[in-house]
């Protein structure tokens, strides 16, 4: 069924396609929260298995990233020749993603297994903490492969019409990790490896999930040996897409290492508390940024076709409510923090040492938490629009322009640990003032113009 965004309220539209959006990221948020909610809770060593899962992050980030390059970077072309009625191209696109996909896993997961321990204490890992994070990786990697397929090819599963599927895809998994955490880690008493089996077996379903139906008859192109077979032609045109997304992630990477590693030179004997402290208040703003990051992806599709059709004054009226209301939803989310920062820091530990010191950090790093909806208005509004670049360039701007060098920088002059939490709420303002502001007089503004010269000629 095919909708026409250009009739109808502008805001309504907005919101019946930001929800769905919500629902979606809310149940892949599961996946990365929910191990940690139940690590946090483990009797007399949470909060340092907690540290551990920390340590691991910048490495799920970097295996995401390669997910992006390669199953990110094919979905569009392969609607583009489906669309052209180009099957076998199609075919082929989606074979040789899957190629790119399953040879990188392969070497990723090799690599990093044997590499694990230098690279875990590059990371910030101390004696104390690697135990957990190696127990943790170790099972985690064997994943890889089914994680990076199942992410990465769910997308030719909604490119062909079928977006109930692709979400089942992610319930599903979501849904069977979060019945076996609990089994694994406490009933039959594995701790935080418990906890990455119940990943892995997730991964696995929904890489399963997802392979079964691309081979299966209700696909429309289906996945076959012989198209796996890389061209170069197509494998450069992959990556050449991918890497947009390539970048964001690798950007993300680069920032959890540098903080870990901060933290742990700068906490002292509380190092290792801190980048656990870290892990928690990286939770808490996935979960917080969730609706925001539903409402702008929701958006850009609605600004997107109003821009196509000429309806300039409609695209306004959607960059305007869309910033509207993610202004006044983060700006409440910060007064709760500000007011109960201890209810969000309890749903991930109980560890008495976690809950003394994470309340400062949490307040430092949430300081300003509304000029993230700035950042997230003026990139979606470039996205939706066409202008990847521009969003990209504000991306790498926040995070590796600003916040890394202010993460090594600020506790040198005299802020010591604080230093590294404050560095996020400075990008925002920095990054997200500069996204918005150059929205506003390089897009918006000039819609402005175009509308009215519009309406003088009619």
């Amino acid at each position: 069924m095919t909708n026409d965004f250009s009739k109808g309220k502008v805001s309504g539209i907005i919101i019946v396609q930001a929800v769905p959006l919500m629902l979606a990221q809310l149940v892949q948020l599961l996946y990365n929260v929910v191990d940690r909610i139940y690590i946090g809770h483990l009797k007399d060593v949470g909060s340092l298995a907690l540290t551990g899962v920390g340590l691991v992050f910048p490495l799920t980030t970097l295996i995401a990233a390669f997910t992006n390059l390669f199953g990110n970077g094919g979905t569009p072309l392969f609607s583009i020749a489906r669309g052209a009625g180009r099957r076998g191209e199609a075919e082929k696109i989606m074979g040789n993603s899957f190629f790119l996909l399953a040879v990188s896993s392969l070497l990723l997961m090799i690599l990093c297994y044997i590499f694990r321990r230098p690279v875990m204490y590059l990371f910030g890992a101390s004696d104390a903490t690697y135990s957990y994070a190696d127990a943790y990786l170790k099972i985690y990697l064997l994943g890889t492969p089914c994680s990076m397929i199942a992410t990465g090819m769910n997308g030719y599963i909604n490119a062909q019409g079928y977006p109930t599927i692709g979400m089942l895809t992610t319930v599903f998994g979501a849904i069977l990790n979060l019945i076996l955490d609990p089994v694994f880690i406490f009933g039959f008493h594995m701790g935080i490896a418990g906890a990455a089996l119940a990943t892995v077996i997730s991964q696995t379903f929904s890489a399963v999930w997802v392979i079964r139906f691309l081979r299966g008859r209700r696909a429309v192109i289906h996945l076959k040996r012989r198209a796996m077979k890389p061209e170069g032609r197509i494998v450069k045109r992959i990556t050449g897409l991918g890497t947009a997304g390539f970048m964001v992630q690798g950007t993300n990477c680069l920032v959890q290492v540098v903080c870990n590693v901060t933290l742990k030179s700068w906490g002292g004997n509380l190092g290792d508390l801190y980048v656990g402290v870290m892990t928690v208040i990286n939770s808490i703003r996935e979960i917080c940024s969730l609706p925001i990051h539903g409402l702008t992806s929701g958006a850009q599709p609605v600004l997107g076709f109003n821009f196509g059709a000429g309806e300039k004054e409609r695209v306004r009226e959607g960059i305007r409510f869309m910033s509207f209301l993610g202004i006044i939803y983060t700006v409440g989310i910060w007064l709760v923090i500000l007011l109960k920062p201890g209810m969000f820091l309890h749903i991930f530990t109980n560890d008495t040492a976690m809950l003394t010191h994470g309340v400062r950090p949490i307040l430092i790093h949430f300081f300003g938490f509304c000029f993230m909806a700035l950042q997230f208005s003026g990139q979606a509004t470039f996205t939706g629009l066409g202008f990847s670049k521009r969003a990209i360039f504000f991306s790498i701007l926040r995070k590796a322009i600003i916040v890394v060098p202010l993460t090594i920088l600020l506790p040198h002059l005299g802020f010591g640990v604080d230093g590294v939490f404050l560095a996020e709420p400075i990008s925002n303002f920095i990054g997200g003032t500069a996204c918005f502001t150059t929205m506003y007089f390089t897009v918006y503004r000039k819609l402005v113009s175009d509308f009215k010269d519009q309406n003088r000629r009619g």
